[in-house]
């Protein structure tokens, strides 16, 4: 099964007082990148949180959120007056020096100063909401991995459809072979028939003539192009953890049907070589998204 590299998860866990909520959302990476957002109280579980995450996701940019809202009626904030005087203080300080007056609505310009504000929250997390923030964090790790598969079977189903399409493409190709075969020899006779009391050796012409159409002979790219598709959808019913391989195939894939273009020789052949080109660029796309 597939999985996506894109997904989200979240989970709430609810403590007297307070209600902690955990958000993971996961995009397309090489490797596992984790940007955490993390109240203070919390900072000292960042690294625990950092590994549970990596363990269980292997791949992707992740973005971590956590939220601990105070809930308890009597835990409210005040504001830190000792900080709203010394900064009105050097507001005016700066004001009288720099010969600008001061502020006409000093609560507006006082608020936006950092630590203006006291919370009664504790400086550090007790051991009830440590375990709390991880049970809620695992959590979410299940509801993103759970979307993950859901858009991993999504991504099956797309790359299914569009390896059936470039075999119907390919199995168009031998029918245009027989007739490419009588049109090079057909253009080569003619353009001798022009050069005029010139006689030629028709065998050692028929010999050369296989020698350029053994060059342009397609079977090997049509057969490793079958054993590519083959091994592509087989990768996809394996188990996670496949893009990588399943992009190195799709690499593959692209040298057969370039060689098989620089081959063909013919308008129809080279038709079917473009969209077998357009399908192949969307599997290419979305292998990025897969784990």
């Amino acid at each position: 099964m597939l999985y996506s590299m894109t997904g989200f998860g979240k989970a709430v866990a609810e403590l007297p007082g307070k209600k902690i909520t955990v958000e993971l959302k996961s995009l397309n990476s090489k490797q596992i990148d984790i940007a955490a957002r993390v109240p203070s109280s919390l900072r000292a579980e960042e690294l625990a949180m950092r590994n549970l995450i990596a363990a269980s996701l292997e791949r992707g940019k992740v973005d971590l959120t956590i939220y601990v809202e105070n809930v308890a009626s009597e835990a409210t904030v005040r504001l830190n007056v000792s900080a709203l005087r010394a900064y009105k203080a050097d507001v005016e300080q700066a004001a009288a020096e720099l010969g600008i007056p001061s502020p006409a609505d000093w609560y507006t310009v006082l608020m936006r100063f950092p630590d203006v504000i006291k919370s009664e929250t504790p400086a550090q997390a007790d051991d009830n909401e440590v375990e709390a923030v991880m049970t809620a964090l695992s959590k979410a790790i299940e509801a993103l991995m759970a979307y993950r598969r859901t858009e991993g079977e999504k991504l099956e189903t797309f790359f299914a459809k569009r390896i059936d399409r470039i075999s119907e493409l390919l199995a168009q190709v031998p029918q245009y072979e027989t007739e490419r075969v009588e049109r090079i020899r057909t253009r080569m006779e003619e353009g001798l028939a022009k050069i005029h009391n010139v006689d030629y050796d028709r065998s050692r012409l028929e010999q050369e003539l296989f020698f350029y159409i053994e060059k342009l002979d397609v079977n090997e790219e049509k057969q490793r192009l079958t054993q590519h598709l083959n091994y592509f959808t087989e990768t996809l019913a394996t188990a996670g953890g496949q893009g990588k391989k399943l992009g190195f195939i799709a690499q593959e894939m692209g040298r057969e049907i370039n060689t098989l273009g620089s081959k063909s020789n013919h308008a129809q052949m080279q038709r079917l070589v473009v969209q077998m080109k357009d399908v192949l660029e969307q599997i290419k796309e979305q292998v990025l998204n897969v784990m």
